[in-house]
């Protein structure tokens, strides 16, 4: 299967490389006129629109140079920069350092953003980590794509992510905040529950749940009754192909990124296709804002990640097909999770009126799990007329959710 999509691949690679280069030059000044426009305006359109119609393997970039701090009027722009501060095989612990913070950020609650790793990249979050720097010292955890990963470095399983986000806190260090969006919900409850069995030293202060699937009995969608269609064994014999030898990590087992964004498209066939049709439509009006709107989002969404096998086919399994967590029956590296050992750490949980990916009461069962917490340091709060991904990003997250979600942090800061 990854064989015959690299083919595929590699035969529209010089067309649509040739379709940028032809879009390009027919956008140049001497084509601006309105005789030259009547044919080259569709031409460059239908061009462009080929040419985007590709997946890309490596991360995109953040693309965050500065943030907007100070109070409403009085913004003032702070330069950002990217540090690695931990780096493992399958993924980075990357801080988005403010420049007015000093060397270690201190003055603001350091947030630990878990990203999915889930198809895409953590720079799907960029929104979500742009509107919180504004008020906080962030940190995220950047997953590497499996198909870049060596075998020498052995398997990455739901255990091993969980062990991973332990590290990432510990990293911070006492006083951190963890803020996790969709897929890495379970894992980051695991996780959190337990530091405090363990009594780590650094459990975090707060832990923000946003449109996760912590129990997945609850109000089940399409996702989850596609889950529970097939046996683990069918979704391991159909689903998961081997990296080619041309990359670095040859012959090793994964869920290709390209499967995951086609199911995730199937879902919606039709408002994908509008969206390049409107595309087409806007370049072809000269609305350049709306079309590059559109092209900047289909650039981050068709930048695709391999996952590791054995976290993918343990995903499935243990979160969407036996619901360990919930049922209290989840364990990592041999010790049981109890999410009722968490006392010291608050938290509040994000659910979206119309997500049709993670729907309203599978993440809000995470207070039923989390019977240690005191009723005062647990919030829950769901946002009409949005879907999975106004959860974090876009102008609901930006005004609605994330007053929210900042009122909680600092206040357990």
């Amino acid at each position: 299967m990854y064989s015959a999509y690299q083919a595929q691949t590699d035969c529209l690679a010089p067309l649509q490389t040739a379709a940028r280069a032809a879009t390009s030059w027919l956008n140049q000044p001497h084509f601006q006129n309105p005789w030259s426009e009547m044919l080259t305006k569709p031409l460059a359109a239908s061009l462009d629109v080929f040419a985007r119609l590709r997946l890309t393997h490596h991360r995109p970039g953040f693309d965050i140079a500065k943030v907007m701090v100070g109070a409403p009027g009085h913004e003032q722009p702070v330069a950002v920069t990217e540090e690695v501060v931990l780096k493992r095989p399958f993924g980075s612990l990357l801080h988005f350092r403010r420049a007015d913070l000093g060397s270690n950020g201190s003055e603001l609650p350091r947030v630990l953003v878990v990203a999915p790793l889930s198809g895409h990249f953590a720079t799907l979050l960029a929104d979500t980590v742009r509107t919180l720097l504004a008020d906080h010292d962030v940190f995220i955890t950047d997953w590497h794509n499996a198909r870049h990963v060596p075998l020498s470095e052995g398997a990455f399983g739901l255990d091993d992510y969980v062990e991973q986000v332990i590290e990432f806190v510990a990293t911070l260090g006492p006083g951190a905040h963890v803020l996790a969006v969709c897929q890495p919900c379970v894992p980051a409850l695991a996780a959190v529950a337990l530091m405090a069995q363990r009594e780590h030293i650094a459990q975090p202060r707060s832990l923000t749940l946003m449109a996760g699937p912590v129990d997945c009995r609850i109000n089940p969608t399409g996702v989850n009754e596609l889950a529970i269609s097939k046996p683990i064994e069918w979704f391991e014999k159909n689903l998961i192909a081997r990296v080619p030898w041309r990359y670095p990590g040859a012959m090793r087992k994964v869920y290709p990124g390209f499967v995951q964004l086609t199911a995730f498209m199937s879902m919606n066939p039709d408002r994908h296709r509008q969206a390049f049709i409107d595309l087409y439509k806007n370049l072809l009006a000269g609305d350049l804002p709306r079309a590059t709107h559109t092209q900047a989002f289909y650039e981050e969404y068709f930048a695709v990640n391999d996952l590791p096998a054995e976290f993918y086919l343990e995903t499935v399994e243990r979160v969407f097909q036996t619901y360990d967590l919930a049922r209290g029956e989840m364990v990592v590296k041999g010790q049981k999770v109890e999410p009722a050992a968490i006392r010291r750490t608050a938290l509040f949980t994000v659910e979206g009126e119309r997500d049709d990916i993670c729907a309203i009461g599978q993440t809000v069962a995470a207070h039923d799990l989390c019977t240690g917490i005191k009723p005062y340091m647990k919030q829950h709060h769901v946002q009409l007329g949005v879907g999975h991904y106004g959860v974090f990003s876009g102008k609901r997250w930006q005004q609605q959710i994330y007053p929210r979600v900042r009122e909680m942090i600092h206040s357990m800061n």
